[in-house]
Parts: C-alpha cells; structure tokens; sequence
C-alpha cells in the first residue's frame, strides 16, 4: 500500500493499514510534514513509549540529516527513511512520476493520494494509473462534481488500458473521498442531541439513534432495533463515583450484554423507509415555496401590512351595516376613500361620514407602510450578497466556528437538519461565506479569541458550540471562553491530533461534569473509510461511538466463510461485525441463508473488517460464530 499526503490524514491512514490490517505501507510525505509523528492507532500501551521514542527519533533524524539540518528541496528527489515497523517513509515535496515510481507503484495493490489540494492529487492519480493501469485508487477531492468526472475517467482509462494488455480490467477500482464529506455529518450529529447518524445505500436508509439508559427494552420492542453499541458507565455525564472506573464504549455486543447494561446509554440502529424520506422532503419542499415572498420583508413589516388589511376589511364590513349596501359594494366604496379618490359624503349620513374620515385616516397610515415595504424589499436585493446578523431573539441554535472546508460542510449538513446556525469567521474570504449567504444563515466576522465575538454570536443563549477552526489553540480557547460564559453549554470541539483530543475531552469532562464535552479529530473520523476504500470494500459511513469508530460497509458475500452459507442472524460475530441488511432489500429474516452473489450491508468494527478481507487472523475460533 502506498500512500502520498501531506497532513494528519496520511499519518492516520498510514498507521490504520499497518497496524489494524497488517499491509507493508510506504508512506510519502513532504520534509516539513506538519506532524512530526504518525498518531498511535489501538492503545497498546506496553509497547508505544518504545515506539515512540524510535520514531520521533527518526523524524528528528530525516529532518536534520539531509545536510545543515535543512529539508529535500523541490528539484531533489526522494529521500528514504525508516518508520514503525512495516512502513517505509520517503521525503519528497509532492508525488511525481519519480517520487511514484520509488515508491513501488507499479507494484502495489492501492494507492491512496490524500493530499491537501485537489489539483495536487488529480495529477498524481494520472500519472500513477499510467504507470500501473490495475492500481486500486484512492483520490480525497474536496470537489464532488469534479471527484465524479475524474473517478469515471480513470477507471475508462484503467478499462482501457488493461484490456489492451490482456483482456481483462482486473480490479482496477477509482474511489474519490473527502475527509470534510465523512467528518462532517459525525460532527453535525455530535453538536445535537437526539440526532440520529444517517446512512444510506440502494433503497435503503439507516439511522443510528442514542437511547438513555433504561429505554433500551421498550424500544427494541417497539420499532424492532438492533443494538449497534454500549456506552461508557460515565457517559450521562455525571462524574463516575471513585473506585468505578471508567469502562469504556462496547461496539457490536451479543444479547448477554444489553441485558447486562445497565446503567449504560445504548446506540441503536433503525430503518427509515426510502418512500417516507421522499414523502417528508417533498413536503420540505412544498412548505418552502410560500415563504421565500415573504422572506423579503421584516416580520414587523408583515405584521403591519396584516393590521392595515384587518382594518380595511373591518370598515367595509361597517360600512356595508351603516348604509345597508352591498358588502362587495362597500369595499369598494372603502377602497375609493382609502386612495382619495372618492368623492366627499356631504349630506349623507353620519355614520357615512364618519367611516369615510376613518378610511382616509387609513390611507394616510398606509402610505409609510408601503413606502416601507418597497425600501425593504429593495435593499433585501441590494443586500443578498451581504452577511446576515444575528437577530435580536435568537435562542437555541448551534455557534459554529470556522468556514474552511470542515465548517462548510458542517453548515451544510445543520441546515438540511433545520437547525439554526450562527457562524463566526475571521477570514473575510473564506470558502464558507457563499455558502451561508445562499443559506441565509447568520455570520460574526471577527477573531473568535477577541472579547465580545462570541456574545455578537449569542453564545449565552445558544444549544451547542462546535468549534471546526483549523488552529486546535483557537477552537480550545473557544471552548474554555464559553464556558465561563455558561458552564453547562454543550461543546464539540475539532482536534489536529487524536492523542491530545483524549487528553482535552478527559480534561473538560473532569472539570464540567454536568456539561456536554467532546472532542472529535478528523484524520480519525476519516482514516478508516479511506482504509477499506484502499481495500476494495464500500465504506458507506462511519460512526462515531465516543472514541471509537464503527463503519458500515457494503460487503459480497462470496470469498466470506464468515458469511457465506450462514444465515443473517448466524453470522453475527459479537465485538466484530453484525449483518444488517441485504443491499437492495428492505426487509430480510434472521434466518435468511447468506449465499453466492449476495451483497450484505454489515456494521463492522476496523478488527472486524481487517479478519473480513482476510489481512488479519480471526481473534476467535470460527466456531465461535452464531
């Protein structure tokens, strides 16, 4: 396996292939990486100091070793150093056909390119499916549209190319990522409680759902859930008592488990019917056409033109009693006085006289009214391409921190919730801004660590702040700031590293028991569905279980003896893999036998999905299975 980046991402990913699935990882790398060490993947704590220190020792070393204490230039070529065992380290500024071909692409299975830029890694995929037509390739793109164009175009290459040679394309896959596209929706659903993570596949539609501890019983019973995990004991977060422990989260467990939970909140899995999903957003999209007239003026302004209407209605309805006409006569006769153009009630009656005096008081009270209308509605226009601000009653929305490509994303994915959203950005320039002007979403310009930008953002009377900057210091002092300003906000902040994310959730958790803590790194939200992609499964989405990571794949059931010949309840391995469902079939039974040519969607942990594919011995005897 090859991989080429230059951030986090690649260290992660690296390390998931090495040290779950067990692959040779030649990992290339810029001199002047951002993170000196690749980040520890599992917690084998016996061992890593060790490791540790052996490779920041050889980071160190391949940083100062290349003469005067100085980096590969960029007209030098690669430079080979060594890492954790079974991984290989090459320097080089970017991947080219050099820096490839040192690398052993024309030998290696897949090829991941998960490089910051999009252009960066575009044209390192073509060179590399010319110099092996039969790589697996993996592209993170942060452009979809673009990501679909190029995926098509080299897997016609790879088909070409390898159908020239010998007839057959071979597994020669393009699979296009974006980290931002596989964070963002853990984090949107980490920001709102009772949001359930949402995946999607062939005419079917998941949606794991966090229960508190006790409503486990009813619900399965109910809506007929399975289990997809056990939170900690401390979860609720309430300080766990001294001498309990801290029993972390339990992926995939058996029945044994959930009736031993106890005390524990559960993560459970439900179906949502395609059909139904469809129904709801038409109806979005139905309810949505009325209020985009009304979107162009005040709701003070609305109320007013509301109040001038009752009233003109009201007067004719008075009119028509006074004088005895008819009602369709009497607003018209009400009409023609509220635009003067009537003539004078000069020897009629009194009450006559007196509703003509109020219709013209009406008229006058009209005219600011329109004139009003008609100023809005043209700066509404003139001002679609400024910011919003942050209207005076808003309560119960989501703080938002940063506009990069994460933040963007993040919005996105809170406004297709319904969520309101109050974004803070400091760049004017930002790649976010468009889209919350086309949202219509509120934005804070202004750097969030000056006094005041968070309280512009009506931080005090918010639900949640989710901190996505790409400076860690910034999204911490975010959070520490917010807290002082309302200790029981609940937080969810972005972290470059996965080890110091750990370390600032335990910290916060401790300090602001009552409150809602958690600290998410997106290199290790995003790792495993690169991983599997590299090795030939569908990752359709990742799931975060506190510090944990369950996936859900796509998986052919053929090649499987795990699965193969078993039926859907058998072939549950507790701690592993769970079968969910048959790709395209909404409804299947327990004893549904697994066979030939079935494409089975399964939640699976990354030790399970490394003993799926084979790179890895089972942890339990065959046997054990069922």
């Amino acid at each position: 396996m090859v991989v080429c980046g230059d951030d986090g991402l690649a260290h992660r990913l690296a390390a998931e292939l090495r040290v779950v699935y067990g692959e040779q990882v030649t990992l290339v790398v810029p001199p002047n990486v951002r993170i000196a060490r690749p980040p520890v993947v599992g917690r084998a704590r016996a061992a890593s100091a060790a490791l540790l220190d052996r490779v920041v020792s050889a980071a160190v070393g391949r940083t100062n070793g290349n003469g005067n204490g100085g980096g590969t230039t960029a007209g030098s070529g690669p430079v080979a150093g060594e890492g954790p065992r079974g991984e290989r380290v090459l320097e080089a500024v970017e991947a080219t056909e050099t820096v490839l071909a040192e690398a052993g692409v024309e030998r290696a299975a897949a090829l991941a390119l998960v490089y910051d830029d999009d252009e960066t890694n575009i044209r390192a995929a073509l060179t590399a499916r010319r110099l092996n037509p039969r790589l697996r390739l993996v592209l993170r793109l942060y452009n979809r549209r673009l990501g679909q164009h190029i995926e098509e175009l080299l897997d016609q290459a790879a088909v070409l190319a390898v159908g020239d040679a010998d007839g057959g394309a071979g597994d020669t896959s393009t699979t296009v990522l974006s980290d931002a596209d596989t964070a963002a929706p853990a984090l949107a659903a980490t920001a709102l409680a009772g949001t359930g993570k949402v995946i999607q596949t062939d005419g079917l539609v998941l949606r794991a759902v966090d229960l508190p501890p006790g409503a486990l019983a009813g619900a399965d019973a109910g809506r007929g859930l399975c289990t997809l995990a056990l939170f900690s004991l401390n979860n609720t977060n309430v300080a766990p008592m001294e001498g309990a422990g801290d029993q972390g989260p339990r992926l995939l467990p058996d029945d044994a488990e959930v009736r031993d939970a106890g005390d524990r909140g559960v993560m459970v899995l439900e179906q949502v019917s395609s059909s139904s999903s469809a129904a709801a957003a038409q109806d979005r999209r139905r309810v949505g056409v009325l209020p985009v007239l009304a979107s162009l003026f005040s709701r003070r302004l609305r109320w007013s033109l509301a109040g001038v209407v009752g009233c003109v209605v009201a007067l004719a309805v008075a009119l028509s009693v006074v004088t005895g006409i008819h009602p369709v006569r009497a607003f018209y006769y009400t009409l023609l006085d509220l635009f003067a153009i009537d003539d004078p009630a000069v020897g009629q009656s009194l009450g006559r006289q007196i509703l003509q005096l109020l219709t013209g008081l009406m008229g006058l009270l009209l005219l600011p009214v329109l004139l009003a209308a008609v100023l809005e509605a043209l700066g509404t226009f003139r001002t679609a391409s400024a910011l919003r601000k942050p209207p005076r009653g808003l309560s119960g929305h989501v703080v938002l921190l940063g506009l990069g490509k994460i933040g963007t994303r993040v919005l996105t994915r809170l406004r297709e919730l319904h969520v309101p959203v109050v974004c803070v950005e400091s760049d004017p320039e930002a790649r976010g801004l468009a889209v919350a002007r086309r949202l219509r979403v509120p934005v804070v310009l202004g750097d969030v660590t000056q006094e005041g930008v968070l309280e512009a953002a009506k931080i005090h009377r918010a639900q949640a702040l989710l901190a996505v900057t790409s400076a860690d210091t910034t999204n911490l002092e975010a959070v520490l700031y917010a807290r002082a300003v309302r200790p029981d906000l609940k937080a969810v902040l972005r972290l470059y590293d996965d080890d110091f994310a750990t370390a600032v959730y335990r910290t916060l958790r401790a300090a602001h028991p009552r409150a809602v803590t958690r600290s998410r790194s997106v290199s290790y939200l995003a790792a495993p569905s690169f991983a599997g992609a590299m090795l030939g499964r569908q990752i359709l989405g990742a799931i975060p279980v506190e510090r944990k990571v369950l996936l859900v794949a796509a998986v052919d059931v053929a090649g499987h003896p795990q699965l193969e010949g078993r039926t859907v309840d058998g072939a549950f391995r507790a701690g592993s893999w769970r079968v969910l469902a048959l790709e395209g079939q909404p409804q299947v039974a327990g004893d549904r036998v697994l066979r030939d040519g079935d494409r089975v969607v399964v939640a699976v942990t990354r030790r399970g999905l490394a003993e799926l594919s084979g790179r890895v011995p089972p942890a339990h005897p065959a046997g054990s299975l069922g």
